[in-house]
């Protein structure tokens, strides 16, 4: 996964993210116990939408929490005993991370990013770091 983000501080405490990103998973045809599999959740796609961050305005360590909505552009599999997808084009997803800031200025992000993707009953997640730079 990579992702840039533009950051429009309203407040100390309250701002907007507009991203674009790219995503892209494998499955290799094995479980988590190394044994073989003919479940598969896979997808190669362009992520692109917006965000809105609540933080804790605090010097060196402000925990965070992030909702917003956003379109998945690509290709998504699902197979699985229970779902039977295999869907091209665009679907709507919904991210959602939490994490803090560090750093005197917090401009060091350190969180949990997830995007889910409900239409082909798909999540993503990552332990995600990010560095501000500001323009």
């Amino acid at each position: 996964m990579l992702q840039g983000e533009f950051v429009l501080k309203v407040s100390s405490w309250f701002e907007l993210r507009p991203y674009a990103g790219v995503i892209i998973t494998n499955s290799n045809g094995e479980d988590l116990n190394n044994n073989p599999t003919d479940e598969i959740a896979e997808s190669k796609a362009f992520l692109l939408g917006g965000k809105a961050r609540l933080r804790a305005p605090i010097p060196w360590v402000a925990p965070y929490l992030e909702l917003g909505i956003g379109t998945s552009i690509g290709k998504f599999q699902t197979f699985t005993y229970y779902d039977d997808i295999d869907k091209g084009g665009i679907i709507y997803h919904i991210p959602f991370a939490i994490g803090l800031e560090l750093g005197k200025n917090n401009n060091v992000d350190v969180g949990f990013t997830y995007y889910f993707q409900p239409s082909v009953k798909q999540f993503v997640g990552a332990m995600a770091v990010g560095i501000t730079i500001p323009l």
